[in-house]
This record gives structure tokens, C-alpha cells and sequence, in this order.
């Protein structure tokens, strides 16, 4: 039995660097896709976001003197790098996926439609989505929001170093405390940082719940898919 039959998973690009400084860290990297082929075994249509911040974040860029456009552009580039690797490490243990871009870029990856994602979901195949929205001053977090929309998910996981949502960052406050559930309402008044406004706005509209969770302790997605008490559940 699983909580969820149809999911979209925000993997952030940092968590791929491991140890690393930056870049993707294969272990890593292996260690992710064992976890999704452990869920898609159990019958979950998963569809996938990544961020490219192991490789690039275009506001950092924009700080540093980049044309705003351009350094979103590059970001969006960087998820795609990293969802290829992604897409060969599934396939390295037996896993159909398929990349499917928001930016024409064929034969690196097939033109992301609504109808193209869904019938990739319902042949079993997990659905990697990168480049964002395509559109710059969007960040990966408001894409994952909107690909969860459109493939009508069931939820929302967003996997990170932590093991949940906090009062406030827990790797700098020891004393901050872990929320079990939080409405969208409550993160918005407490100025909680788990997901950028636009995304968080989408996902309250359009009743698209978010467990947030360590992704980087290995059987933590089984877990959550199988409905155990992990992580923090934001619902509206």
C-alpha cells in the first residue's frame, strides 16, 4: 500500500553535491536513484524537478554583474546537465526515465507538454522535467509547483538535507523546533523559508500538498510513500 500514487519530486541541485563543493557527487547521485527505483517498484508515477545550484543559480549570477536573464538562462541549463545525469543513473539500474525540457533542446530532451508527461507517467517511466518554467525570475521551486499542477500529483516532496520544516534554521538555532504539520498560511505569517512565495501561493491555490523530508538518509522516500510519520506535511 502507498499514501500517494502520483508524485513530483524537488530534489535541490546543492543536496547533489554531497561533500563536494560543487558539482554532482556520483555517489550521491546513486544513492538517489536507488531510492526512486525503490518507489517507482511499487507501482508510484513519480515525476521529477532538480535545481542546478551544484552548477549555477542565476540570482547569484545577477549579483555578481551576470545580465539577469542570461543568469536564469544558465541556471536553467544546469538543471538540465543534472537531470541527465539523473536520467543515467536510473537507467544504469534498470529504471525507465525520460527528460523532457521546458526550452527546445531536442536531442538532448523531448519538449515538455502536459500530455507527453502524462502518458511518460502511465507507461511507468519516471518524468524528469527540467529548465524550469523556461521563463526567467521563476526559480525551480515555482517550476516543481507548477509540473505538480499540471500532472495533477497527489503531493508535492521536497527533498532536503533537514528533516523538515523548523521554527528556524536548524543547523544554525539548536533550539529551533521541528513542525509535524504547518498550514500555507502559517509559513507565509512566520516568514518561513521553505519555498519561494510564487510557489508556495501555487501550491495553496491549487490544493497541492508538501511533505518536506531528508532525502539524504537513504530509505527516507519509501518511508514517506508508504505513509510513515516523517518529515513535515504542509496542507492548506
Amino acid at each position: 500500500m502507498t499514501a500517494y500514487k502520483r508524485i513530483l519530486l524537488k530534489l535541490s541541485g546543492e543536496s547533489l553535491m554531497g561533500d563536494q563543493e560543487y558539482g554532482i557527487d556520483q555517489q550521491r547521485l546513486k544513492e538517489y536513484a536507488e531510492q526512486i527505483k525503490e518507489i517507482a517498484e511499487m507501482g508510484v508515477q513519480i515525476g521529477i524537478v532538480i535545481g542546478g545550484g551544484n552548477i549555477f543559480r542565476g540570482l547569484s549570477g545577477a549579483a555578481n554583474g551576470f545580465d539577469r536573464v542570461k543568469g536564469d538562462q544558465m541556471g536553467m541549463l544546469a538543471t538540465v546537465i543534472n537531470s541527465l545525469a539523473l536520467n543515467s543513473a536510473l537507467s544504469a539500474i534498470g529504471v525507465k526515465s525520460k527528460v523532457l525540457t521546458a526550452i527546445r533542446m531536442e536531442p538532448v530532451g523531448e519538449f515538455y507538454s502536459k500530455d507527453k508527461a502524462i502518458e511518460t507517467l502511465e507507461k511507468g517511466e519516471v518524468a524528469i522535467f527540467s529548465a524550469g518554467t523556461g521563463n526567467p525570475y521563476f526559480t525551480t521551486d515555482t517550476g516543481s509547483s507548477l509540473r505538480g499542477i499540471e500532472i495533477e500529483a497527489d503531493v508535492m516532496l521536497k527533498g532536503t538535507r533537514v528533516d523538515g520544516i523548523y521554527t528556524a534554521d536548524p543547523e544554525k538555532d539548536p533550539s529551533a523546533k521541528r513542525f509535524d504539520k504547518i498550514s500555507f498560511d502559517d509559513i507565509y505569517h512566520r516568514g518561513l523559508k521553505v519555498m519561494d512565495l510564487t510557489a508556495t501561493t501555487m501550491c495553496k491555490e491549487n490544493n497541492l500538498p508538501i511533505v518536506v523530508f531528508n532525502m539524504d538518509i537513504k530509505g527516507n522516500l519509501k518511508k514517506v510513500i508508504s505513509g510513515e510519520d516523517i518529515g513535515t506535511l504542509v496542507h492548506r
